[in-house]
């Protein structure tokens, strides 16, 4: 009971001091002028980069007037063409003069690349009263199981990649990138050029980006 009369006789002396001057007051100071130069600087890092216009690419033309460079395969002459025919099924044709929208350079080289086959060797297997046709009257009561065993093989192989890389002509930005292999054991020089056409065209098969 003590105890509740002293918390009542301190609550006047609480609010008194909850309704005093509050020491702490806001204050603020005005920002200072901008710099002269604000008014015409354009930050672009500030702003999403808008994006890009493929439908206006309309011709093309080596970059550094360089043809693809070939390789033990294919010489550079059957790269440019398998690469022209691609292009030119994408819309792209080849510029006249030096009025190209984009710049093309590609390259074609061998590489190794290491191959996983898995196998399963049937090692058959019965009980002693396997299933068998006796005579004409049925089959004899028994069992029977089959057991297999995963044999992994890796072998390496070799492969051909090509490269395409396409720039802006007006910018020199790089637009569009891709690559592409298909095997290069193949025997015929015509199967050689297929799988030359069949890699040009997987590479640009994403062109362009949706």
């Amino acid at each position: 009971m003590p105890y509740r009369l002293l918390c009542l006789a301190l609550l006047p002396f609480a609010l008194a001091a909850c309704q005093g001057t509050n020491p702490y007051v806001a204050s603020s100071r005005p920002l200072p002028p901008a710099p002269p130069q604000a008014a015409t600087t354009f930050d672009a890092s500030a702003y999403p980069a808008p994006p890009r216009d493929y439908g206006r690419y309309r011709s093309w033309a080596w970059r550094n007037d360089q043809l693809p460079a070939g390789s033990v395969n294919a010489d550079p002459a059957q790269l440019a063409a398998a690469i022209s025919g691609a292009l030119d099924q994408h819309g792209l044709r080849p510029a006249r003069g030096s009025n190209a929208d984009l710049l093309v350079s590609a390259d074609m080289r061998l590489e190794r690349r290491l191959r996983q086959v898995r196998d399963y060797d049937y090692d058959p297997y019965y009980g002693p009263y396997p299933y068998g046709r006796v005579g004409y009257g049925g089959y004899r009561n028994g069992y029977g199981a089959y057991g297999s065993v995963p044999i992994v093989r890796t072998y390496q192989v070799e492969v051909m990649v090509v490269r395409i890389d396409l720039f802006d002509a007006r910018s020199g930005q790089p637009v569009w990138s891709a690559s592409a292999e298909s095997g290069s054991d193949k025997d015929s020089p015509r199967e050689r050029e297929n799988a030359l056409r069949d890699s040009v065209h997987k590479a640009l098969s994403g062109y362009p980006p949706s």
